[in-house]
């Protein structure tokens, strides 16, 4: 199975503020961002069970800058779709939803926002919604992939 995560706050804070896993003295002094904590064990727990995990996200920061940031977290990302792959793969689509994960042969994409969920149902493709709040929001996903 293939399971794409977003960015902002889902994984990394931004408007939404959640617990981060802690940052080393060389994370801080790079500017490594804050990362949702839980992710490294989440997405070391599913690259073992034989799942891919990729970044889906709309943002604008480059493909190797996000690689880069969950390398110095120990994870390795099997692949990163940022705006401009995502505007690139769907670039000949008349009504293109935000994210449309099944461009990119991924079954299941972890987001913050309803609206992905909505677009999930109006183009057939399978979305959980993660909550700030949500402390068991990792349980959560392991069980959907049992």
């Amino acid at each position: 199975m293939i399971i794409s995560f977003d960015l902002d706050d889902t994984l990394i804070p931004g408007t939404k503020r959640f617990a981060t896993e802690k940052r080393s003295i060389f994370q801080r002094l790079l500017g490594i961002e804050e990362i949702r904590v839980g992710t490294i064990e989440l997405i070391k727990a599913c690259q073992r069970k034989g799942h891919k995990v990729y970044v889906y996200t709309t943002s604008l920061r480059s493909v190797r800058r996000i690689k880069w940031v969950f390398y110095t977290y120990g994870i390795r990302l099997e692949k990163v779709i940022n705006l401009g792959v995502h505007d690139r793969m769907l670039s000949n689509e008349q009504s293109k939803p935000s994210k449309y994960p099944p461009a990119f042969g991924i079954d299941l994409h972890v987001d913050d926002a309803e609206g992905v969920a909505l677009e999930g149902q109006r183009f057939n493709f399978r979305t959980v919604i993660i909550l700030p709040d949500n402390i068991h929001w990792t349980d959560d996903i392991l069980n959907m992939l049992d």
